[in-house]
């Protein structure tokens, strides 16, 4: 269900479509040597460099698991299966207040990243049905009025739901259709040429691409470079992993609720994930090497626009991305119940009113903003190492007692260190992006 996350930017954040040597641009795989002598090399390079990208997909992956691992444990010594009440149990009310927070901006910005997918795919899949291969500006093909329809006719029936395990299955459905995303990216791997041709469609192609699809190395995998785009490729990994708000909520709801079950739970989604994560990148990178969109499907309107198995694609991404936002809805509005609320009885007044205030905020946010990357990756440098990393580990440490396990023990010292990591993650991408932002340096360049 998190998948639609990997993209991290909007498709206002392009890449260019280049088939320059792109020392500029931050890709985990690789280049094919400029030397000659160094072609045949490129095979190992390739081979190392995806080596890289595995290991740091499956790093994040692996401590996501042991942080749910921390979470579930916290929960079970208090019998608390609620994110803020953990919270509080550490902290006191700043702990439950920070906690609800970090959840609240998180969840913000996941439904954002979400709705932006909407904003920008549901135009081009009307735009195919009515065969058209621009978008000539009527009202029913601009992003802005569509998400807004999709909100309140979708959307806010869902997030009216009042318990969370009714989503199950709009979830499971919509990970189903993410499979099948992940099906139709490894096929057309095989069925797009390299290099790849753009013109004889028609295509008005924007300015600011440089295309140059004819350069010996363009269909080769490029060099593991570093940048400052790099700075935004860990936060959006890390972002694409948190479910940290949902497994409390998740465990509670499950038909015979253990820790052990809920542990095998995460572990296989998180394992899943993994995979899917791992083969939408790689093969939707080697079907466009140096051509790749930061928004994935957009890169296939310039092989055909009209192409009806990647229409049925946009559209599963649309089904899976709108019967997520409910789900990530609800963590949010019960943090915020947390909040203003405690301890009140449930009622459908405060229901309605937090799920229509956030769907307005968030509504504005993808209206207005021209691109999320920056929030995006914002978002990624503090509330997802917050989430993953610093609130369980210290929530762990502070919960547990001392007869269970001594604070000088292996496991809180462990705790202690993951949270550690999370702050030294936190300072990194922060500092990486705020350097991007004063340097001012190039936007547009690269791939992830």
């Amino acid at each position: 269900m998190e998948l639609q996350k990997m993209n991290g930017h909007s498709n206002e954040d392009r890449y260019r479509l280049t088939g320059e040597p792109v020392s500029e641009s931050p890709t985990f795989l690789c280049e094919r040597g400029k030397n000659p002598k160094q072609n045949d090399n490129n095979h190992k390079n390739y081979c190392k460099c995806l080596v890289c990208f595995r290991i740091l997909l499956l790093f994040i992956a692996i401590l996501s698991a042991y942080s749910i691992h921390l979470l579930l444990k916290s929960a079970g010594v208090v019998g608390i299966r609620a994110y803020e009440q953990l919270g509080y149990r550490a902290f006191g009310h700043p702990g439950k207040m920070l906690a609800a927070i970090i959840i609240t901006v998180h969840n913000i910005g996941a439904m954002s990243s979400y709705l932006f997918i909407v904003k920008s795919e549901l135009p081009l899949v009307i735009q195919a049905f009515l065969g058209k291969q621009e978008n000539t500006g009527e009202w029913f093909l601009n992003g802005s009025y569509l998400i807004i329809i999709v909100s309140v006719f979708i959307i806010f029936p869902l997030a009216l739901m009042k318990h969370l395990g009714y989503l199950g299955y709009t979830s499971g459905f919509s990970l189903s259709c993410m499979v099948f995303f992940l099906i139709s990216v490894i096929y057309k791997k095989f069925n797009i040429p390299c290099p790849l041709e753009v013109h004889h469609n028609n295509i008005t192609i924007p300015d600011h691409y440089n295309i140059d699809t004819t350069t010996d190395d363009f269909c080769e995998p490029k060099l593991f470079t570093i940048n400052s785009q790099t700075a935004y490729t860990i936060p959006i990994l890390a972002f694409a992993f948190v479910c940290h708000p949902e497994v409390l909520p998740i465990y509670t709801e499950l038909r015979d609720p253990t820790k052990k079950r809920m542990q095998k739970v995460a572990n296989v989604s998180i394992l899943a994930m993994f995979i899917m994560y791992l083969l939408t990148a790689l093969f939707g990178y080697l079907t466009f090497h140096g051509a790749v969109e930061s928004e994935l499907l957009h890169t296939y309107n310039y092989v055909d626009p009209l192409d009806v198995l990647i229409l049925c694609v946009r559209l599963a991404v649309l089904v899976a991305v709108t019967l997520t936002v409910p789900v990530v809805l609800f963590p949010i509005r019960r943090a915020l119940l947390q909040i203003l609320f405690p301890d009140k009885p449930f009622s459908w007044l405060r229901h309605v009113s937090i799920a229509v205030g956030l769907l307005f905020l968030v509504n504005l946010l993808v209206i207005f903003v021209p691109s999320i990357r920056d929030i995006f990756g914002i978002i990624g440098a503090t509330s997802a190492p917050s989430l993953i990393f610093i609130l369980p580990g210290i929530f762990y440490f502070r919960i547990v007692p001392e007869d269970q396990e001594p604070l000088r023990s292996k496991t809180k010292i462990q705790a202690l260190c993951f949270a550690a990591l999370g702050f030294i993650f936190m300072i990194m991408s922060l500092s990486f992006i705020i350097i991007d932002w004063v340097t001012g340096e190039a936007r547009s360049v690269g791939g992830h």
